[in-house]
């Protein structure tokens, strides 16, 4: 898959400081959208200034950002990742080429690089939401802020949430659409 067949949505509440690291992380080639979530750190400017496309998502939410971004992009496959520099982008490129070699969705699941950068009850929450999910058929262990598929696909299912539900909504949708899902380790620092 060639590298501008790609965007990346970046959902960003107040990451002035990540936003650098992030987008220099970016695979060659590979689009960032930020989308801003109402930031007062002046993270659209950054972004901005270091060749991002910037959104304006003025409704608060993960999902809502998202969401603002995923409509934004042009290219047929998408990314997701979070905009704090927890996670290597230069992993997005497996997901990429899952996705172009004939996977519906595919995702990372964080593993962590150190003690301490992830906190037990955020670990153990998306271990719980990964049991309900592989109890359902959906056999994933993260629910993956790390994504990619393609951009109508993902329209097509019509996630609704507009909060912090929109990763979950978006698994049981397509668990319930028979995607094939494929699941990756990819680095959480």
């Amino acid at each position: 898959m060639s590298a501008p067949e790609v965007d990346v949505v970046l959902p960003c509440l107040d990451e002035a400081k990540a936003l650098p690291g992030v987008l220099d992380g970016l695979p060659s080639g590979y689009r960032a959208i930020v989308v801003d979530n109402g930031s007062s750190d002046g993270s659209p400017m950054v972004a901005a200034a270091l060749g991002a496309t910037v959104v304006h998502e003025p409704r608060r939410g993960y999902g809502a950002a998202v969401h603002a971004g995923l409509e934004a992009a042009t290219a047929d496959i998408v990314c997701f990742a979070d905009a704090d520099g927890s996670l290597d982008l230069a992993e997005l490129p497996m997901l990429v080429n899952a996705v172009a070699a004939g996977a519906d969705l595919a995702i990372g699941r964080r593993v962590p690089t150190g003690p301490g950068v992830w906190p037990w009850h955020a670990r153990a929450g998306n271990a719980m939401l990964a049991l309900l999910l592989r109890s359902r058929g959906m056999l994933v262990r993260d629910i993956a802020p790390l994504r990619a598929a393609r951009r109508q696909a993902l329209l097509d299912l019509d996630v609704i949430d507009r909060a912090f539900g929109y990763p979950l909504e978006l698994l049981i949708k397509a668990q319930q659409a028979g995607w094939r899902v494929c699941e990756f380790n990819v680095r959480y620092g």
